[in-house]
């Protein structure tokens, strides 16, 4: 059984990050896990989430090839004596940001930009720890350990921090029945019951991050951020139905490329009197838990690390797209151009927010600085925006030729009808049928399948809702004196005149002298 608890002795020179086998033997520990009415006895073999799970092992194992250094691998800053992904270390410059941007597209461009909570996602938390651990107070130690151990052995991590979402309108302490909540308080630590949402990819994480998030509590049985190991006894992972195990069930690799390999299962997270070890608190507190995600640094971090990744899906679905208008015989038209272009524009200005996060950042504590949180809000605005807009050009621009594909790849072994599917699917300018047809199945996941409309969604609303994200840029705007600044610049074009004319000496007034 594999424990994510950070030790209490000082540093070990021989911890390491997991490579993939190790990182698949962890999962094996016992967790509860249910799907389709039964618990799953181990997620590395069920069909519902084992090739998932290796396409995350797959990105452990680069940390260990020898071209990731100075990459994927940089040296730790703990005094281990290990190396780490970039991104859970302190950024102190531009540079550092930099390098831990391209980091993560680096691990992105393994999974084409289609999983959003690899284990550096939570590093966007775990990286904060160092320079901002006054902010947990009393377990501020809790905090630096937590910065150590995370960063040493990049644990994957996934968060859940959305109540229910029942009585939407009421905060989590006047629904005490459903939101997670301290039952008892014991020497050993805090007795934990209620249910977060949406716990995404946590059937295959080591453990995961509690925050409250939401209307503000009063509370303090509410008030909690703290770590749980997925093994932790009474907790339970009720799971939605799976695209990976459908995928399977339906059709193969060649149908569904994406849904069977890359599938984040989503899931009620259930506390059942779980106990967590006060070593794993990190609040305690009605007022700390509200002002946690404004405080934290998370936010900027998590966007950062979201723009890369969305950068990244973008690059992959612009080469499918270029591909399919030429497949589809539609490549020269004009209007097909125009929307071709467009979604090129949309990448090309989620690669410009990521790179203005790094290069333009805000100082932070100690001589640490963040993501520019100007255009990490601007991104979260904007990718609920362009991401099911990308979805719509695709759905023009290629219209039937979505859904026009023979049903499955054993389709093609058939000799009674490989023939009339060699004539009848083939593509423009003599393309193979068959090379056409996998091309426009990759797209119909892209935009088509159900992990297609589950991915527009999280692009929609991971990030908060979106009249939510909005109204915190304002507040942003408002709290940094950014806005006064910007009233401020209207204010002086409006100086420059008044009832009786230019106020300005330089500009002449109407019927003044030629």
């Amino acid at each position: 059984m594999t424990t994510v608890s950070p030790a209490t002795a000082g540093p070990l020179n021989d911890v390491r990050p997991m490579t993939g086998a190790e990182y698949l033997e962890s999962l094996r520990d016992g967790r509860t896990v249910y799907i389709g009415g039964e618990r799953v006895a181990d997620v590395t073999s069920h069909p519902a989430f084992r090739n998932s799970a290796r396409s995350i092992a797959q990105l452990y194992d680069a940390l260990h090839e020898p071209e990731a250094e100075g990459v994927l691998r940089v040296p730790t800053d703990t005094g281990n004596g290990g190396f780490t992904h970039p991104y859970f270390r302190t950024a102190r410059s531009s540079d550092d940001l930099l390098l831990a941007r391209d980091a993560i597209v680096a691990w992105q461009r393994r999974v084409y930009g289609w999983m959003g909570r690899t284990p550096d996602y939570k590093a966007g938390f775990f990286g904060t720890l160092q320079a901002n651990a006054d902010l947990y107070g009393p377990f501020r130690d809790n905090a630096l350990r937590w910065y150590k151990e995370a960063q040493e052995r990049v644990l994957y991590f996934n968060h859940a921090i959305a109540h229910p979402p029942i009585d939407r309108d009421r905060p989590a302490d006047r629904t005490a029945d459903v939101c997670v909540h301290v039952e008892e308080e014991t020497d050993a630590g805090l007795v934990v019951s209620g249910a977060k949402v949406v716990a995404t990819g946590s059937a295959i994480t080591n453990a995961n991050f509690i925050a409250h998030f939401g209307l503000p509590i009063r509370d303090k049985k509410f008030g909690l951020v703290f770590t749980v190991p997925t093994n932790a006894p009474g907790l339970k992972l009720i799971c939605r139905s799976s695209y990976e195990w459908a995928a399977a069930a339906q059709g193969s690799p060649f149908d569904y490329p994406l849904s069977s390999r890359m599938d984040e299962n989503d899931a009620i997270m259930v506390f059942d009197r779980v106990l967590v070890p006060w070593e794993d608190v990190f609040m305690y507190d009605a007022g700390a838990a509200n002002a946690f995600a404004a405080r934290s640094g998370v936010q900027e971090r998590f966007t950062f690390h979201g723009c890369a990744r969305l950068a990244v899906k973008l690059d992959f679905i612009a080469g499918c797209v270029l591909k399919g208008v030429e497949a589809t015989g539609v490549s020269a038209f004009r209007g097909v151009q125009a929307q071709v272009g467009e979604i090129l524009n949309w990448r090309d200005l989620f690669w410009g927010l990521s790179d203005a996060m790094a290069k333009s950042p805000l100082p932070w504590h100690g001589g640490s600085v963040r993501p520019n949180v100007n255009y990490a809000n601007a991104y979260r605005t904007f990718m609920g925006v362009g991401y099911p807009k990308i979805k719509e050009i695709i759905q023009k621009t290629l219209g039937s030729g979505l859904i026009y594909l023979n049903s499955h790849a054993d389709d093609w072994r058939n000799p009674e009808i490989r023939p009339y599917l060699d004539r009848y699917l083939r593509g423009s300018r003599d393309m193979a049928a068959v090379d056409r047809v996998k091309l426009l199945k990759l797209l119909w996941d892209c935009v088509g399948t159900e992990f297609a409309g589950r991915h527009e969604l999280y692009e929609r609303s991971y990030a908060g809702d979106h009249e939510g994200i909005r109204v915190q840029t304002l507040l942003a705007y408002q709290s940094s004196g950014q806005a006064q600044q910007l009233k401020g610049f209207a204010e002086q074009c409006m100086a420059d005149y008044d009832l009786d004319g230019w106020t300005r000496p330089d500009l002449i007034n109407p019927g003044a002298g030629r």
